[in-house]
């Protein structure tokens, strides 16, 4: 547990001290045991993994205060002797990634943006009518309170893709889902005050410099398949790798393929510690 103002963080490292190290970034459906599945072929490629929950996620906590992601992001960095890291962020994570990267270039050396978000950018599209419907249960739900009726809404979007049947996705990971994602609908669960970056990622593109590796699922929302295309149009060192058979949260659908396309990403880069 690292202690944080007016929070603890929960950081999971796995791997050989002196391996080049990854850090893994969660979404806001989940916490960092999305990634479990990923740790081992990671391990075994070479790398050291760095994982945490972000504030009011999972095994961490936080007083009811404004703070800083990308400053409890650079604390496990510093935390666990870090200098420089190869990043990977789903959803939200992806969009906390980007905002530390635009902030502070010289501690990364890699990105890879999964099914993720960029800060101040809102895709100019109109959600298909199963986006939509999920979007507007929503209210009710929230309003009646109703935790289960919430995850519920969060893994069809989220997991199984908006429109995909229920049995598109191992039951298993379904369950697991909703383990990660009951607490996380909770009224009482305490999240903090995060700041917006400022200046927002979507205006500061162009600075993103290094390697950028970006995974998008085509049964993913239609905003966040125009966020990758965005990302790819407008990032001056990005690659675009487009899956037809998976959804949002790719590291929990297909650990080993996402595990394979970082190693291989990652392979031609000089080591970093």
């Amino acid at each position: 547990m690292l202690e944080v103002p007016h929070g603890r963080l929960n950081v999971v490292v796995d791997g050989e001290a002196d391996a080049p190290p990854i850090l893994l970034v969660h979404s806001a459906v989940v916490n960092l045991h999305a990634w479990d599945a990923m740790i081992p072929p990671l391990v075994s490629a070479g790398y050291r993994v760095l994982r945490y929950d972000v504030r009011g996620f999972g095994d961490s906590t936080t007083e009811d205060v404004e703070f800083s992601n990308t400053d409890d992001l650079r604390a496990v960095l510093d935390a666990t002797g870090t200098r420089q890291v190869a990043i990977a962020g789903n959803s939200r994570g992806a969009m906390i990634s980007l905002d530390a990267i635009l902030e502070t270039p010289d501690r990364f050396v890699a990105y890879v943006w999964v099914g993720g978000g960029i800060s101040g950018y809102e895709a100019p599209i109109e959600p298909p009518a199963a986006e939509q419907a999920l979007d507007e249960a929503w209210e009710p739900a929230e309003q009646a309170g109703d935790i289960e009726a919430m995850a519920d809404i969060d893994r069809r979007m989220w997991l199984d893709g908006p429109g995909q049947p229920p049995t598109r996705v191992p039951a298993a990971i379904r369950k697991a889902f909703m383990v990660m994602d009951r607490p996380l609908v909770d009224p009482k669960t305490v999240f903090g005050k995060p700041k917006a970056a400022e200046p927002p990622a979507a205006t500061r593109l162009a600075d993103l410099k290094i390697p950028t590796l970006i995974v998008i699922g085509e049964l993913d929302s239609a905003r966040t398949r125009a966020s990758a295309a965005h990302l790819a149009v407008n990032a001056p060192n990005a690659r675009l790798e487009s899956w037809p058979d998976v959804a949002h949260l790719i590291g929990m659908e297909q650990p080993e393929r996402l595990a394979a396309a970082i190693v291989d990403f990652l392979a031609p880069l000089p080591r970093w510690h």
